[in-house]
């Protein structure tokens, strides 16, 4: 089943009423590779976030991260996704939703299952489903500076 994502939005009638702006399932579902499966359900761009305005910034295209910017992203990893080893600039708020997964690092691995959350500070890392079932995570990247260690600059790859 192709990944489905309901999304509500809110915002303010011209008198400053509080209302529903949108209500759908997202229709900007892509797939950067095979067995990911990903949609944005907002984005923002500069801090402190204006939240004025009309316009759908779910339909904003980005890559993985935003520059002085926020991606709310949800994403499907079906069993035997293709491998991507990568970086972001940015610093990760994960939940996994439903379903399992293993995070590889450099030397390591971890098992997140459903409920388990996650923060993702600019690590090198790659998403592995051995299971039997798609995995849902609940993604929130937050636009960061490159990780610094001494000596070295570890920049966005992959």
């Amino acid at each position: 089943m192709a990944l489905q994502v309901r999304r509500v939005i809110t915002g303010h009638d011209t008198t400053g009423r509080a209302i529903v702006k949108i209500d759908e399932v997202c229709k900007n579902v892509s797939s950067g590779r095979p067995g990911a499966t990903s949609v944005n359900v907002w984005t923002t761009e500069g801090f402190p976030i204006n939240n004025d305005g009309a316009a759908d910034e779910g339909l904003r295209k980005v890559a993985t991260t935003l520059k002085n910017g926020t991606i709310f992203r949800i994403i499907e990893f079906a069993p035997g996704l293709a491998a991507r080893n990568h970086r972001t600039d940015s610093i990760d708020y994960i939940v996994i939703v439903s379903g399992e997964i293993d995070m590889e690092l450099d030397d390591m691995r971890v098992h997140l299952k459903a409920g388990d959350v996650m923060v993702q500070r600019g690590t090198i890392h790659n998403w592995v489903n051995n299971g039997t079932a798609p995995c849902v995570l609940a993604v929130i990247l937050v636009d960061a500076k490159s990780v610094e260690v001494p000596g070295k600059v570890l920049h966005a790859i992959g």
